[in-house]
């Protein structure tokens, strides 16, 4: 029975593709995933003052093609400069969802975000 228990957490351990995560990595990734989810919460709180503080006019930039107030808000969110362009113009089109809400800005900003 004592040897039964010393391979059962081995079993987890193997070459072959699995959906079941090792258990000895666990406290890892816990870990990491703590880590990574402060870092974007801290990103996304930095983008959503930004974007709260001066929305009228980030909302006239993004209408206008572009500005500094967009683009900094595009800085926040992490979106690589080369991509800032086409996001602009897709804000644009979707202007009507983010003319009153300041929220569903800040979310589209960070899901182009890196």
């Amino acid at each position: 029975m004592k040897r039964l228990l010393l391979i059962l957490p081995l079993a987890a351990c193997t070459d072959q593709p699995s959906h079941i995560p090792n258990p000895l990595f666990l406290p890892a990734q816990a870990v990491s995933s703590t880590v990574q989810n402060a870092r974007y919460d801290a990103r996304r709180a930095r983008v959503e003052r930004h974007v709260t503080a001066n929305f009228v006019a980030i909302i006239g930039e993004i209408t206008a093609g572009g500005g500094p107030l967009l683009s900094t808000a595009m800085e926040l969110a992490w979106i690589p400069a080369p991509k800032r362009p086409a996001i602009t113009r897709l804000l644009a089109e979707d202007i009507t969802l983010y003319h009153n809400d300041a929220e569903a800005l800040v979310v589209a900003l960070m899901v182009h975000g890196a």
